[in-house]
């Protein structure tokens, strides 16, 4: 896709926080690419913020005021369900 850099979205799914990883580093490996283009940009923004705010959303403890990364974190926690 033209402007997202797929290497560097990879480096910035690397929190250093395990519980992160591993729910980001696979996602990207194995679902980044058949996202849609507005999909890839709004994982690209989710993985904007702060590590402990991004645990929030991922866990359903912390809703986003305009639920804009709803569908993005649904599409990782189904990926993250179905590598149990």
């Amino acid at each position: 896709m033209k402007g997202l850099n797929k290497q560097k979205i990879f480096w910035h799914s690397r929190r250093g926080m395990l519980e992160l990883d591993l729910l980001l580093v696979p996602f990207t490996r194995e679902v980044f690419d058949d996202l849609t283009s507005d999909e890839q940009l709004l994982y690209q923004g989710l993985l904007q913020q702060e590590d402990q705010d991004l645990y929030a959303l991922l866990m359903r403890s912390d809703q986003p005021e305009s639920g804009k990364y709803k569908a993005v974190t649904s599409k990782i926690l189904a990926h993250n369900k179905s590598q149990l």
